[in-house]
């Protein structure tokens, strides 16, 4: 059995299973409806819709908090004595998540972070890049697959247009949120990841088909990303018509395998209904 086990965080939309395949260990966040607290993954994406439809409130979400890291590290040391532990952890620049697994970890041995600088399918595309790895190289040394961890996070690429400009504008993650006051019914923002950040780059126009296929086209001239895989995130309510038409667009140009991750409850709390997102590795 291999000595190196991955974690992450629930924010990192992994599909189960992948989860699955390569035994990767996963920690909830956190969703806050009417004062209850709910672990990410365990209520259904479409529950924060109807709640927002019957409410008009936006959930709130929190990050995992020190003691949920200590147990979480914990279970996984009992159940693999002798493994080294690379936890990959969601951006610690809009979430502290990433500060508490930090101060969790100073009473463990062989637990190593890497702050993805990441969220949803960016997050994922680190993650399953350091599972594909492990998987060809699993007598690889930990300080090895650490530093090639490390060398991929600034190529994981990340852009998306939200579905609701109100769930983005009431989560308030975004850094320059405030430069898209006045232009909130007539824009599609495209939200990227700048050094962990979440910042409105471009705006599109127009309906939403257009607005992907456009989104789509400005991240390949941005970024040189390698065709082998591609990971293109939707959250419940994106029209299957767009679905298919992104496939296609994804295999003019040149992609070799696309994968859909539907947004989890944290990205859906703050980009709504009916988004879009498309994330892989530059070369």
């Amino acid at each position: 059995m291999r000595n190196i086990i991955l974690s992450t965080e629930s924010g990192a939309d992994l599909p189960k299973d992948l989860v699955e395949k390569y035994n990767l260990q996963v920690v909830p966040m956190h969703i806050v409806m009417d004062g209850k607290d709910y672990l990410d993954g365990t209520l259904p994406v479409q529950g924060i819709y109807d709640y927002y439809d019957r409410t008009k409130k936006i959930p709130s979400t929190t990050a995992t908090n020190i003691h949920e890291y200590q147990e979480f590290f914990t279970s996984i040391k009992e159940q693999y004595p002798d493994s080294t532990i690379i936890h990959i952890g969601y951006t610690s620049q809009a979430s502290s998540s990433f500060q508490n697994a930090v101060i969790a970890v100073e009473e463990f041995e062989n637990l190593h972070l890497i702050d993805a600088l990441n969220v949803t399918g960016g997050l994922a595309v680190v993650v399953l890049y350091a599972a594909d790895l492990l998987e060809k190289e699993p007598d690889i040394e930990p300080e090895l697959l650490i530093g090639k961890i490390k060398a991929v996070v600034p190529k994981s690429k990340l852009a998306f247009i939200p579905g609701s400009l109100e769930f983005l504008k009431a989560g308030g993650r975004v850094s320059n949120m405030a430069s898209l006051i006045g232009a909130l019914l007539k824009i599609k923002p495209c939200i990227e990841l700048k050094d962990g950040k979440l910042v409105s780059t471009k705006k599109y126009r127009g309906k939403m088909i257009g607005a992907t296929e456009k989104l789509f086209s400005d991240y390949l001239k941005e970024f040189d990303i390698n065709r082998e895989q591609l990971n293109l995130i939707y959250s419940i309510g994106l029209d299957e018509g767009i679905k298919q038409r992104m496939d296609e667009v994804a295999k003019e140009n040149g992609f070799k395998n696309v994968r859909w991750i539907q947004a989890g409850g944290m990205i859906s709390t703050h980009s709504g209904p009916g988004g879009f997102g498309v994330a892989g590795l530059e070369k």
